[in-house]
């Protein structure tokens, strides 16, 4: 069979297919495949050696399979994205509760400071906290604590609790997960949130004072 035949047949469109599975490894072509692609249904074409693909939604929900890029993006109802805070401060850490600073450097002893509680327009699930300390290598016991007060409440309610018992490192960061915590650290729409610390003793600093660097990261559920 000559070159030029071969061009012929490969350039000549190919029937379309149907796989109720995975899709074919040998499609051909300028040849088609339609298939259920986890619940979608996707249609692959073959042009000149590549396949491209595209799917078809029955609910209206996309799903990108990889990175998605575009010049511009409007949110029209809601989405989920998540958003940092700082709350670093200085202190010498004593044996008691603290409320970490949502805002500023000072921590304070109660949520009813308005430095250190976060009206929450959305519900949020705290998904990181990340500590530093500077301060010398320290092995005392300190529990973290994410703690709530509803909207038309001004009970502040232990919503998630961790016991950090592992040493600390002088200048090295320490990660909590969403899946350290007691339980779901959840704040709903309208909440404040407060982040505490609390240290198993006063040994921890040894009455001086350093610095404290904590970052938090919530999944937010933004809703318009």
């Amino acid at each position: 069979m000559s070159r030029n035949i071969r061009r012929l047949i490969n350039s000549v469109e190919q029937p379309q297919t149907f796989s109720d599975g995975a899709p074919a490894s040998s499609l051909q072509e300028g040849g088609t495949l339609v298939s259920l692609d986890k619940g979608r249904l996707a249609v692959r074409r073959k042009h000149k050696g590549i396949v491209f693909k595209s799917t078809m939604s029955r609910d209206g929900n996309e799903i990108i399979d990889k990175k998605l890029t575009t010049n511009e993006l409007e949110y029209k109802r809601k989405f989920v994205d998540y958003r940092t805070f700082i709350h670093n401060f200085d202190d010498d850490l004593p044996a008691s509760k603290i409320y970490m600073p949502w805002q500023g450097t000072g921590e304070q002893s109660t949520s009813s400071s308005p430095t250190t509680a976060y009206l929450t327009p959305f519900k949020m699930i705290c998904e990181k906290l990340i500590v530093r300390f500077q301060a010398s290598d320290l092995t005392v016991n300190i529990t973290f604590g994410v703690e709530r007060k509803d909207n038309g409440d001004n009970t502040a309610d232990v919503v998630a609790t961790y016991n950090y018992t592992s040493s600390f490192v002088n200048n090295t960061v320490a990660v909590i997960n969403n899946s350290d915590w007691s339980a779901s650290p959840i704040i709903p729409a309208n909440g404040l949130a407060s982040l505490t610390i609390t240290a198993a003793s006063t040994d921890l600093t040894d009455g001086d004072t350093y610095n404290f660097f904590v970052t938090s990261v919530w999944k937010t559920f933004i809703e318009i």
